[in-house]
């Protein structure tokens, strides 16, 4: 197979084109092109008036690749991909604790290979759990242990279920393969920014489960890990309570896939003196523009054009605090999210559906911090610092999870908003205008204000005085780090313990944290 790189093709193009595309690029005829497949499609927008796709094509052709490839530009002979499902020896069952992407894949990988894996999901499967964060957004009544944060899935379920990532681990294909199998759309494949949206991941993951129990697997939803035992420093048995009862699950391995968000776990592993060191993230808050004029500024007379759908953006800057400011986790056509896990405390987060087409698009602009910003020499320092900020938050939102918003040009000027302009916000279950200078540090919220300058002059109206920010965004990435031997991915303090994933310090994202859930899975097969 012959892969052809960086070939443009026209927005409104069809298989003929690609084919053609493809021919010329081997000089070849149209007939000898036994079969062709898109393996990759990006947007080359750099150019406002001729805004076209770069793709890379998978070809199978009659006749000599070797000929061929001689005289073809940018090509290349490769293998497809193929993933070596690992073979289950036998023992106790493993025990993969969260249920997010990274217990997720690490159990789909254990059931694929015989080993019965048992998960550990301490909110409540995607059905129930969306009806309980519907109920949270349209009332204000949270449920501690079945929200954004807590549920089959992960965070990531209420999210744009975006996949596109900096690893280069070749296992991410594995994990695009597995989502397309279980219903997600097939262009996750070969878009350069696949995602699944919402709406989708929550059949998508539900099917993933279904395959695990199908495996002999079991998922134990409303099932919190509460400690462990163990032997001569290895794992012998997982300790779990389910409505009000102790069950003790013996194993010797624990895949510890609990989120960024399982702050009472943190709390028991640094009880149990398990190696824990604080990790630095990000905070700030979410802004929000209207979708249109994104649209416009990336696009220009192509906006609105069917095969782009509604545009993206990504950008950073350094302060001149030094500190680093970038927007995260953009929403295109999507809606800011109340994301609060814990009672008087409130946090944000962004999600899109597949569409993409809800009136506005946001992003969460962050600005960097680090242990030495948390004022303790604790491990858990970073956690404790969050938990302020989402207090700060939700008492400013006048205690009732109303989020605390303000106008763009408010905030550049230090001043309370009083009302929202042209960009009416999104998120439930309601808004409070106010200043959001009031509960960010001094460092964070200048460093937001010099950001939002600078990436006006990048993308014409981030800046726009209407756009809303809305508060507080804190769950980036997880604020510690459970220490692990990097060759065996076990804890450094308990043998037969792997953590995983985002909650662990591994991973930042849906797709690397589920190939690190393999990863710990393939660690497990190994013993």
């Amino acid at each position: 197979m012959i892969r052809l790189n960086n070939v443009k093709i026209p927005l409104d193009y069809d298989d003929s084109t690609l084919k053609k595309a493809a021919a010329k690029e081997l000089r070849v005829d149209a007939r000898a092109i036994e079969a062709l497949s898109l393996f990759r499609r990006s947007v080359d927008a750099r150019k406002k008036d001729n805004i076209f796709f770069l793709c890379t094509l998978d070809v199978t052709v009659s006749g000599s690749e070797d000929k061929l490839l001689k005289r073809a530009k940018n090509a290349a002979k490769v293998t497809p991909y193929h993933y070596d499902i690992p073979k289950w020896h036998g023992g106790a069952s493993p025990v993969v604790v969260g249920f997010g992407p990274a217990g997720m894949f690490a159990a789909l990988i254990l059931a694929q290979s015989g080993a019965r894996p048992v998960v550990l999901e301490r909110g409540r499967d995607v059905d129930r759990r969306t009806s309980d964060v519907n109920h949270f957004w349209k009332t204000g009544k949270l449920n501690t242990e079945s929200n954004v944060q807590f549920g089959e899935g992960g965070a990531g379920t209420f999210s744009d279920g975006k996949l596109n990532t900096g690893t280069k681990d070749s296992r991410q294909r594995k994990v695009l393969e597995e989502f397309v199998s279980h219903g997600a759309p097939e262009e996750i494949l070969f878009n350069a920014k696949p995602h699944i949206g919402t709406d989708k991941l929550k059949t998508t993951v539900k099917n993933i489960r279904e395959e695990i129990l199908s495996l002999g697997g079991r998922v134990l939803f409303e099932t919190k890990l509460t400690g462990f035992e163990a032997k001569d420093g290895c794992v012998t048995a997982a300790i779990a309570e389910h409505d009000g009862r102790t069950e003790k699950i013996e194993t010797g391995h624990i895949i510890l896939a609990i989120g960024h968000s399982a702050r009472d776990t943190f709390e028991m592993l640094f009880d149990m003196r398990l190696p824990v060191e604080p990790k630095p993230f990000s905070v700030g808050a979410r802004i929000e523009h209207r979708r249109e004029s994104v649209d416009r500024a990336q696009y220009g007379k192509f906006a609105g054009h069917k095969a782009l759908g509604a545009a993206n953006y990504k950008m950073n800057v350094t302060t001149r605090n030094g500190r680093g400011a970038y927007t995260f986790c953009m929403c295109p056509g999507g809606k800011v999210v109340n994301a609060s896990s814990e009672e008087g405390r409130l946090c944000t987060n962004g999600m899109s559906e597949f569409a993409r087409d809800a009136e506005n698009s946001n992003a969460a602009l962050l600005v960097s911090v680090s242990p030495r910003d948390f004022g303790s020499d604790s491990p858990l320092a970073g956690m404790y610092y969050q938990r302020d900020l989402e207090e700060k938050a939700f008492l400013l939102g006048g205690e009732g999870y109303a989020a605390p918003v303000q106008r763009v040009e408010d905030f550049l000027k230090e001043q309370p908003s009083v009302r929202v302009g042209s960009v009416q916000p999104s998120i439930l279950p309601e808004v409070v205008p106010c200043n959001l200078h009031d509960i960010l540090p001094p460092y964070v919220g200048g460093s937001m204000k010099q950001a939002i300058s600078d990436m006006g002059r990048k993308l014409k109206g981030f800046d726009d005085g209407d756009a809303v920010l809305t508060g507080v965004e804190t769950r980036s990435s997880s604020p510690v780090r459970i220490l692990r031997n990097q060759e065996t991915l076990q804890s450094v303090g308990l043998k037969g313990l792997y953590p995983c994933g985002e909650g662990a310090g591994y991973a930042g994202g849906i797709i690397s944290a589920a190939v690190d859930g393999m990863k710990c899975a393939e660690k497990v097969m190994e013993k």
